[in-house]
């Protein structure tokens, strides 16, 4: 890796990625401590620090793909440029900013994919556009909703199967429960979300010439992993 002396341009895209990302778990914290909050599995407090640190050890657990997917298999590398990158940024940033403010549910993920695909798009064609890689982000929007709704359908008869005979004290034993699936879903959180951020970091690094090649480095992971934690322990309220 070449020496860390960035340019302006570079701060920016930097600065810009870190704020994506902080939005992004400021625009989704809610959807993820609400249940257990409210089920008074945990207390505001602790919900939040333990989706916080979840969020924060996920890519580090479970890797950064999707980091890769996003930044070296959605655009050709030829098309790449810190403008472009910046231009994605601020696109996702405004439509977080406007839908947060609404309160408008929307994905921060398919925001930045969009952008990115926009701006690419307008620098240098159509032809930049890896049909591979949008292929597995357009796959994974179209299947998540049926997919999750089949297995949440599942799921829910085997627990009333399982409890059909269970008397009141049951719901000791579930909201308790909650606090793993709060882990999971923190977890989930950090390692998908979280790699967008680190996806347009990384790809900055590269157009820099700071990094030879699409590799994410152990510093954009933790400090993308930060933002996201951040935004979640400040939008959770």
């Amino acid at each position: 890796m070449a020496a860390l002396n960035p340019s302006p341009m570079l701060i920016v895209l930097l600065v810009m990625a870190l704020v994506f990302g902080f939005l992004n778990g400021l625009h989704d914290s809610a959807n993820i401590v609400a249940a257990v909050i409210s089920s008074r599995a945990l207390g505001p407090r602790a919900a939040l620090l333990l989706t916080a640190v979840a969020e924060f050890a996920g890519p580090f657990l479970f890797g950064v793909a999707v980091a890769k997917t996003v930044g070296a298999d959605l655009i050709h590398p030829s098309a790449i440029q810190t403008s472009v990158v910046i231009a994605a940024l601020a696109a996702a940033v405004l439509w977080d900013v406007f839908t947060w403010y609404i309160g408008m549910p929307t994905s921060s993920s398919h925001a930045l994919v969009g952008g990115l695909l926009g701006a690419a798009i307008l620098a240098d064609g159509l032809h930049t556009v890896q049909l591979g890689g949008l292929g597995k982000i357009l796959l994974a929007l179209f299947i998540s909703p049926p997919v999750g709704l089949l297995m949440g359908y599942m799921l829910m008869r085997f627990t009333m199967f399982a409890a059909r005979n269970a008397d009141p004290s049951v719901n000791k034993g579930f909201r308790r429960l909650q606090i793993i699936t709060l882990v999971g879903l923190g977890l989930s959180h950090g390692t998908n979300d979280g790699q967008k951020t680190m996806a347009v970091i990384t790809l900055g690094l590269v157009t820099a010439g700071v990094l030879p090649v699409f590799q994410v480095p152990v510093w954009v992971i933790a400090v993308s992993g930060l933002a996201i934690a951040l935004g979640t322990a400040i939008g959770g309220w």
